[in-house]
């Protein structure tokens, strides 16, 4: 059971007409955010925020950052941002080899060097202690620029965010959810674990 229970999808309105966004990336509006709801100005600015964040402003695809996300959750063990990770990438357009083989990006062929710095970033700013240093910075700016690495971290920021909410909330994931992790994560040990279907 989560901490929390989540309310329903008309319980604030304004938070109802915000969610859509979530249709496009997930195909449903996630329980974090109707879990949110019990605060709307949380539910509100968080959307808000996800828009902005993943908003797609050139080489940093939305792909990509859905990628990144997927690594942050991975190093934090966010079992329910892993699945809804993935599951993004792959309907923003992610290749299957990438997303099939996402745990091996540091060496699988599928992987650019670019998108590899990117990953590595995600990695080390997800981990406890910090471990951006001043080798990482320089293979950043060897593959992107300052506006680049802005929308990157505050990819991973969101989702440390989302990572401490869903791990701490125990959030009921949904079936979508379980859906893409079974397909893309499930060979690597990924369950629902704690976040058992609402």
């Amino acid at each position: 059971m989560p901490l929390v229970k989540p309310l329903k999808p008309d319980h604030d309105t304004e938070t109802k007409a915000l969610a859509n966004f979530f249709n496009e990336t997930l195909g449903f509006c996630p329980n974090s955010v109707l879990t949110m709801q019990h605060r709307p100005e949380i539910s509100k600015a968080f959307i808000n925020l996800n828009k902005a964040v993943m908003s797609n402003k050139g080489r940093v695809t939305s792909a990509l950052k859905r990628m990144m996300a997927w690594v942050g959750s991975n190093a934090s063990g966010c079992r329910y941002c892993q699945a809804h990770a993935i599951r993004a990438a792959a309907r923003y357009g992610a290749e299957k080899e990438k997303l099939n083989h996402l745990w091996e990006y540091k060496t699988h062929a599928a992987f650019s060097e670019a998108e590899r710095v990117a990953l590595d970033f995600s990695l080390a700013a997800s981990v406890i202690p910090n471990a951006v240093d001043e080798s990482l910075k320089e293979q950043l700016y060897t593959y992107w620029n300052e506006g680049e690495i802005v929308e990157m971290l505050g990819v991973i920021s969101l989702f440390g965010y989302l990572n401490r909410w869903n791990d701490s909330m125990g959030t009921s994931i949904e079936e979508g959810a379980i859906e893409s992790g079974n397909t893309y994560l499930a060979k690597q040990g990924w369950d629902k674990g704690k976040h058992s279907e609402s």
